[in-house]
């Protein structure tokens, strides 16, 4: 017979107990819609994850484009356009089965994060594609997300990470290649070299 693990937590009592009480602030900064704020930020950023879930799991992925690619329509809805990508559609995919989605948006140089969590759509109305359009190109697809959670996050994830500092980025050399990676993942179905000098440079060429 196998023997419980006591050091598991199983139920809230036991996990509030492990932490202090949150600040009355951190409680009332969540807003359920989008102020004057919420706005600029979200225009303010080229880089948000898009976290969903579904029947067979959990998915997070970026999404990133130039500043403001997500558009706040009014105070409850974000407009998403879906992006060139790989054609997995993992986070699609869990949308259509459950609409609930966490997005994070960041700040090239700002420490604090920005929450949005709400329920998302899939949308093909032709004036939400045209809305979109870049370089002559039209998203596939449009998420309209109703916002229901907003608020910011605060810096510390990203002060402990020093991710904006230049000086800790990674070097050539410092991992493997990506194309060696991608090799090993795919059991030689990808050549690393063919990665690397091909086509991971034909990505850039072909964004939208």
């Amino acid at each position: 017979m196998e023997t419980p693990d006591p050091y598991l937590v199983q139920s809230l009592e036991a996990l509030t107990s492990l932490y202090d009480t949150p600040t009355e602030r951190v409680i009332l900064k969540q807003l359920d819609y989008l102020d004057a704020y919420g706005r600029q930020l979200i225009a303010a950023s080229p880089l948000m994850m898009l976290a969903t879930t579904g029947p067979n799991g959990v998915d997070c992925s970026p999404r990133g484009d130039y500043p403001g690619f997500a558009d706040v329509l009014d105070e409850k809805t974000i407009l998403l356009p879906d992006r060139r990508g790989n054609n997995r559609l993992d986070s699609l995919k869990n949308i259509v089965q459950n609409p609930a989605v966490g997005l994070l948006f960041f700040f090239p140089g700002l420490f604090e994060t920005f929450r949005v969590n709400g329920k998302a759509v899939i949308s093909t109305q032709p004036e939400l594609l045209n809305r979109f359009e870049y370089e002559g190109k039209k998203p596939r697809t449009v998420l309209v997300i109703t916002v229901e959670e907003a608020f910011m996050q605060c810096a510390r994830a990203l002060l402990r990470a020093d991710v904006w500092n230049p000086d800790t980025f990674l070097k050539k050399g410092d991992l493997p290649s990506i194309g060696t990676i991608m090799q090993a993942h795919t059991k030689g179905n990808v050549d690393a070299c063919e990665y690397d000098t091909v086509m991971r440079p034909a990505m850039g060429k072909t964004l939208y």
